[in-house]
């Protein structure tokens, strides 16, 4: 069930690395708008046909302060749980996760925010969801909430929900900030359901 050291970890950090660059270094090597198009996800985007988004979005960032925060929790919370679920199950969790918080963002913005031209990009609803399944195996372990408060797992997750409920509900209002809370809860609450249905019940059966 478990590894002694991290394999994908590495590998989607690089991939994010990768796809930075081109957002900052490279892109005018590419047609105009080809990141944009290929690398955030939206619902128009979505209509459009250009589903792999919801997945390439989730590797994406064009913000140095926005890749580095993505990755450095990844790799603190993603290497650990990838050892402890075994690679081919931490990836296959990972990419489902990436996929339906793209996918919850776009229908946030389409159907709460009214605004389906809403772009996205980043591996925080992913990441989101390695947190909470981290917390909801390791619920007394102590994390850094914003790096300074200490908190049990369980209830530093569940203070990120919180935030992000009440970002959304702003959003809804016309306020709040430039976030994307829609995939970040998609993204926490796969990693619930994913806790709920089928790590528990594995667990559960090997002891």
């Amino acid at each position: 069930m478990s590894n002694n050291k991290s394999f994908f970890v590495p590998i989607i950090i690089t991939i994010n690395v990768i796809v930075y660059l081109m957002w900052t270094v490279f892109q005018t090597s590419f047609p105009p708008n080809f990141m944009m198009n290929n690398f955030t996800v939206s619902w128009n985007a979505l209509l459009e046909g250009r589903y792999w988004t919801l997945l390439s979005s989730a590797f994406s960032h064009e913000m140095l302060f926005h890749i580095f925060i993505n990755m450095f929790v990844l790799n603190s919370f993603g290497s650990l749980l990838e050892r402890v679920l075994g690679s081919i199950s931490f990836i296959r969790f990972y990419i489902l996760a990436s996929v339906l918080s793209s996918l919850s963002h776009s229908v946030v913005s389409a159907y709460l925010i009214n605004d389906p031209s809403i772009a996205a990009l980043g591996a925080s609803g992913a990441v989101a969801g390695v947190i909470l399944v981290f917390s909801l195996l390791f619920p007394r372990e102590k994390i850094l909430l914003f790096g300074i408060i200490p908190l049990p797992a369980l209830f530093g997750a569940l203070a990120f929900i919180a935030l992000d409920l009440w970002g959304l509900v702003s959003q809804t209002k016309g306020g709040g900030l430039p976030i994307g809370h829609g995939a970040h809860l998609g993204g926490a609450f796969t990693g619930i359901v994913y806790y709920f249905l089928v790590l528990r019940p594995k667990f559960k059966k090997q002891k």
